[in-house]
Order: C-alpha cells, then structure tokens, then sequence
C-alpha cells in the first residue's frame, strides 16, 4: 500500500495572483528533482517568467521557498529563499535573497513548500496565512510606515504567533536597493522590497500550527544530538574559542568562537550574563559561544548587549540583540539588532572618509553610529548590497560627486560636517533622504550601474576602494581575500553577490593552516587546495574542486533549506575527532526526514542541477551587445571580474607573499577548470547538451536549444 503521507515536503504549493485576487493550490510533486527552496523558486520562474520580463511589471513574480529539512528539526534548517528579477544589475536577470528568522518554518508549518506571488494589486495588501486560510487583507493603514511600527502593528492584529515579513518605505518607494524583512530584523534582499512595492504587497502574515513528517524522527533526533555534542562550532562553524582558554588546544583571535571568561551579556533581563568558556558537548551553553555584537562593534558593544538571539532551529545565536539610547537621539531606534551587514555599516566608510571624520574603532562612538545606522536601514526597508551602498556614499561625498551632481538646495540639505563633529544623525537623514526614491541622491540607491553612468563616475569600478567584483552591479562577497582564485570564481558565478560561506568558514575557522592542509588533502584531493593568506599559488585541479564544492554546498542549502553561515560541517571542535567534521550529515538528515535513500554525492548532483539551471536562465535572458536577448558567452559577458584585482598593489606581483592580486591568465585558467567540473562548456561557460542530460533536464535543453544558445 502506498505511503500516502508526504515526508519532508508538505507537497502543496500555494499561488496567489493579487491582480484577480485568485488563490489556488498546486503539487509540489513536478518539483521536487529540484529540491526545495532556490531550485524549486528557480525552477518556476525559468517556467514561467518570460524573458525580458520588467521586475516591477505585473508579468513578473515572487516565489518564496522552503525545503524537505526546513522545521523538520534539523538544526539550523529554518532560512526561506526568495527567486525573482533584479531590480539592480544588468539584464534583470533572476536572483536568490536569503533569509532566517521565522519565515521559512511559519510557511511549512502552515503547509506550504512554496508561495508564488504574481500579478499587482491595484490598493496596499498583506498576504495572511494561517494554515490553510489564506487571504489577501487591505494594508492600506500601514502603507507608508517603517518596518517597527509595521511589524508591531501586524503582530497585534493578526497575533503575536505570526510571523510578520514587510517592506519599508523604500520598497513601497519602488528602491532598486530595497528588501524585505521578517521577524523585524533578519532581511531578504537584492531589491526583493521593490518588487513586491511593484505589487503593492506590504508582506506577508504567516502562522503555521501544523507540523512536518518525518520518516524516521529517532534518526533525526539523534543525528542532532550527534551533531550538536561532536561536530558543530559557532558562527560560520569557527571551532576553537578566539581566547586561549584552559580545554582548548588551539586558540585564534579571529576566531567567531568569542565566549569567555567576563565577557557578559550586560543588559541581560535580571542582570549581567557571563559568557563564560562554554565548551564542545555542552548543549546547554552553546548559545553563548558567538558574542557577535561585540565581535561587529568592537568591545564598547558589550555594555549594550541584552542577548544574543537566533533563527528557527539554531543552537548557535548570532544575532545581536542591544539597546543603544544614544542611537534612538541620533533619530534612530534605541532596540537594534541585526546578524550581519547592517550591524557595523559605518565600518565600511571609515577608509574611504579617512580624515573626513573623526569616529575610530573600538569606541562608544563606532557603536553608536552603527546601530544608528543599521537600526535606520532595517526599519526603511533599505538594502546595501553587502555594504556597496556604504561604500558608494563615502565615496560620493569624500571625493566631491555629491558636491559635484546633486542640485545646490538638495546638497545643503545636509551637515556634512557632522562626519567631524561626531553626529550620526547625518546618516540617518541621508538613508531617509536615498529611501524616498525622488531626488538625485537616490539615484546611488539604483546601483553602481546607474550612478556611475549618470554622475560620470565609471572608473569607480575599477577601485580597490569600491570592492566591486562584476561589472554587473555586485560587489564581493568572500572574494580574492578568500583563497584567492576560488573567491574570485564563485563571486562570478550568480547574478548578485554569492553570499557563499562554504570556503570562508573554512578559512576562519581558527586551526592551524598545516591541519586544514590535511583536512583539504582528504575534501578537495590535496593540500594544493588551499594556500595561507595573501600567500596564493597559481590554479590548480584541485582549488578547482574546491570551488565547485563551495558553489554546490552553498546552492544544496539554500535548496534544501539549511544555514550555510555555519553548514556545511567541514571541521569540528572535537580534539578525539582530530578537528573532522562530518560531510555526510546532509545526506543523512535528508534519507532520516524524507525516507529517500540519498548520498552525499546525489545531492552534491543536485546542486550542480539547480546552478547549471540558474545558469540557464541566465543564457537565457542575458543581452548581446545589440541588445538582443540571448547570450551564451558568459565568459566574456557575465563571469568579467572588474580591473582592480589585477592592478591592486602595483608594487607587488601575483603569487607573491602579502597580496591577493590575481593574474589575468590564471583567472580564465581557473573559469575554464571550475566550468569543466560542472560539466558546462569550458570556452563560453554555458550549460552544453551533454551536462543538461546528465541532470536530466530534457525540457530546459530543448528549450535553450530552441533558442539557439546551445554550443
């Protein structure tokens, strides 16, 4: 007799067309080769998007996606991945945002393996889902409020056991750089906020009183036992403590593993928590090992932090939780808290601003004018593309285009001076300013690829400063600095910042280099894999592994839906285990949840599938030099790193000790061998007949080959 239950997937997906306010039910089923989370969103929009498609039209959509481990009690398995058109690079070409909080487990727990969002209502709306009751509401009492008052005035009304994920005023401001939050804080972007503005859809309501199957839940629970006392670390899976501590073998500064003794949570409700020295195998005190406030914002954070707090299923706790009264004087808000980016983003001025302001590290003031910032961004709903827009507005004003383009009135709307005099208020005017979208200094709110242009300002591109990676419009993420050709490969690979950590919690992860060398011999084939910092050897077969891996893994969890901020488990904190980790616990947890006798090897294909798909569309929708759409050339029209990480350091040479410069030849050496191991075409970097049979993708091969962008 046939298992009518479905295990891990809920295998409903959920359409809702705002322009006929029709809501519909559909199978997972037709999607599942594709996993869940970005390749089931990928795979719809591929579908059923055409190319050429405005991202703020009503043709264009919003897939929102969890996957088979999502709240199925898989540690760390509660993000959601969001596919749709770019709002902010060239060819509006289709990109992932990635988000934790509550949102991904509110949406299965409600029944749901995705939620397709299409059409444009004509009055502001919410999507409220409880469970199988679904309705688009009037949100026109909170159309034109910031993310706080939204989310508290939704959670009111709808409940506190709702999830609330909305947009600010940038994205109802039709921003490029605009995004989504949910839970207030944890944010989904690359312009998500725009699009779903385009709609008129303030966000999404979600309550989920259901629960997810699971085959075998005794495996599940003790493979989370298993992974929690032996195999995982703290953020970004760093696994040795950043102070010598008396049961650590190692010890590294760098380390996200920042737990010590009087290091205290200081504001905690009932008075001041000691992090203390929590240790490998203890469950209970694995929430303290990531004090990330301090470790973003210096020591002075320490005073202000209430907790540190987390995402559904996370036993790590990076997120930041502080009151900071002197940011709400600043005109932002007194509670802040982010994870990431918008937690320190006036660290990514103070090189550019140099002695245009008088803000140092490690001081109340740095604290300060972060969290004013970054509690300001959160609440417009306004996205930095991982700090460019940061960058962008340092530079403006420290080399004089704001001086130079902005209209006199519009200029002496603001105290520059305040850089000097220590107000951070600045900022939070000048965000507020960019967020309205109807002046010219909101243009740098368009991207690099608008205001450079328009302000005569391209050889920005090409400036270390800048950190900008493609021509495209995205800037690093995890890129040279991060060994080196590897980095600089999968920066290439996506049509916005990679956001992979795959190789980057590799590198931070606090061992000694020659044990990580043994750890990369037994993964990527040889100690060859990997090179000490700043010390790069030319290309080699397995670096190009290395990057394959990173790319796969990274795909594979934004897939299936899991953290890649701490998965995949490459190394551990256990001395009996000799620092291994245990690669195979992805696969184990999806045959323990789905019931489907899975290797890793056959999700690492699965995640192949799912890139050469993105890929795909991107072949697809990608313009020729005449603008006609349709191009396979990625090589030389998509993968074209920007001039800076050849000509950086002028007095130093490529592979040489103490630069990450990168040369030209290797760089194409290393494009073709990472397009190799896809099984894609190694002249243009394309998927070819041969890779897309291999996937078993009939239907997109014959469609690409209908199109003429097959090689």
């Amino acid at each position: 007799m046939t298992d009518a239950k479905s295990y891990g997937w809920t295998g409903k997906i959920l359409r809702v067309n705002l322009s006929t306010k029709k809501v519909t039910v559909e199978s997972t089923d037709p999607y599942k080769e594709y996993v869940g989370g970005m390749g089931i969103a990928n795979k719809i929009i591929y579908d059923e998007v055409p190319v050429g498609t405005d991202p703020l039209s009503e043709d264009a959509k919003i897939v929102y996606a969890v996957g088979p481990l999502t709240a199925s009690g898989v540690p760390l398995a509660g993000r959601t991945s969001i596919s749709f058109l770019s709002t902010f690079t060239t060819d509006h070409l289709v990109v992932d945002a990635h988000t934790g909080g509550m949102l991904g487990a509110k949406i299965k727990l409600a029944g749901w393996d995705a939620i397709i969002v299409e059409g444009k209502s004509s009055t502001p709306v919410y999507l409220c889902i409880k469970d199988d009751d679904v309705q688009i509401k009037d949100a026109s009492f909170v159309w034109g409020t910031g993310i706080h008052a939204t989310t508290e005035a939704l959670n009111r009304l709808e409940g506190v056991d709702c999830c609330v994920a909305t947009i600010g005023p940038a994205g109802e401001n039709l921003l490029p750089y605009a995004c989504m939050l949910n839970s207030r804080s944890h944010s989904a972007g690359a312009g998500l906020g725009a699009v779903m503005g385009s709609k008129k859809l303030k966000g999404l309501v979600v309550q989920g009183n259901g629960s997810v199957y699971v085959k075998d839940p005794k495996a599940v629970a003790d493979l989370s036992d298993y992974m929690i006392s032996e195999i995982i670390g703290s953020n970004n899976n760093h696994v040795v403590p950043s102070t010598q501590q008396e049961w650590a073998e190692y010890y590294d500064k760098g380390s996200r593993w920042t737990a010590r003794k009087g290091l205290t949570w200081a504001l905690a409700e009932g008075g001041a928590i000691d992090t203390g020295e929590p240790k490998p195998g203890e469950l209970n005190t694995m929430g303290y090992r990531c004090m990330k406030s301090t470790k973003d914002d210096g020591p002075e954070a320490e005073k202000y932090t209430v907790k540190m707090d987390g995402c559904h299923g996370c036993p790590v706790h990076c997120y930041a939780d502080l009151r900071v009264p002197q940011s709400a004087k600043a005109g932002g808000f007194e509670t802040t808290g982010n994870s990431c980016v918008p937690n320190f983003p006036f660290l990514y001025m103070q090189g550019i601003l140099k002695d245009k302001t008088t803000v140092a590290k490690d001081t109340d003031d740095f604290v300060i004018w972060n969290q004013a910032m970054g509690s300001t961004v959160d609440d417009l709903g306004l996205w930095c593309n991982y700090a460019q827009l940061y960058r962008d507005i340092a530079h403006c004003y420290a080399s004089g285009v704001f001086e130079r383009v902005l209209p006199k009135e519009e200029y002496e709307m603001f105290d520059w001076e305040k850089f000097k005099t220590n107000d951070p208020s600045l900022m939070v005017d000048v965000l507020k300013h960019i967020a309205q979208n109807d002046n010219e200094m909101s243009y740098i709110g368009h991207g690099p690829i608008v205001w450079c242009k328009r302000w005569d300002d391209m050889k920005w591109f090409d400036t270390v400063a800048s950190q900008l990676i493609n021509y495209r419009g995205w800037p690093v993420h995890h890129s040279i600095e991060c060994f080196g050709q590897v980095g600089a490969v999968y920066n290439m690979m996506f049509n916005r910042d990679d956001m992979i950590h795959s190789a980057v919690n590799f590198q931070g992860c606090g061992l000694p280099f020659e044990l990580k060398q043994q750890i990369a011999k037994e993964v990527w084939g040889s100690e060859e894999a990997i090179d000490k910092d700043k010390n790069y050897t030319p290309m080699n077969d397995y670096k190009a592994n290395f990057a394959w891996w990173s790319i796969v893994t990274d795909v594979l969890h934004d897939s299936l839906t899991l953290c890649n901020w701490v998965w995949p488990m490459t190394m551990s904190p256990s001395k009996t285990r000799d620092y291994r980790g245990d690669l195979d616990l992805e696969a184990k947890f999806f045959t323990a949840v789905t019931g489907i006798d899975t290797t890793t090897d056959d999700l690492y294909k699965a995640g192949a599938k799912i890139m050469t798909l993105q890929r795909a569309a991107t072949v697809r929708g990608m313009a020729k030099s005449d603008g006609a759409l349709g191009n396979n050339n990625l090589r030389d029209d998509h993968d074209k790193i920007t001039e800076w990480v050849f000509t950086k350091d002028a007095d130093k040479k490529a592979f040489t000790e103490g630069t990450d410069k990168m040369d030209r030849d290797d760089f194409q050496k290393a494009l073709t061998m990472v397009y190799a191991k896809f099984g894609w075409d190694e002249k243009l970097g394309c998927p070819t007949r041969e890779c897309l049979d291999e996937y078993g993708m009939a239907d997109v091969k014959a469609d690409l080959d209908k199109l003429g962008l097959l090689p």
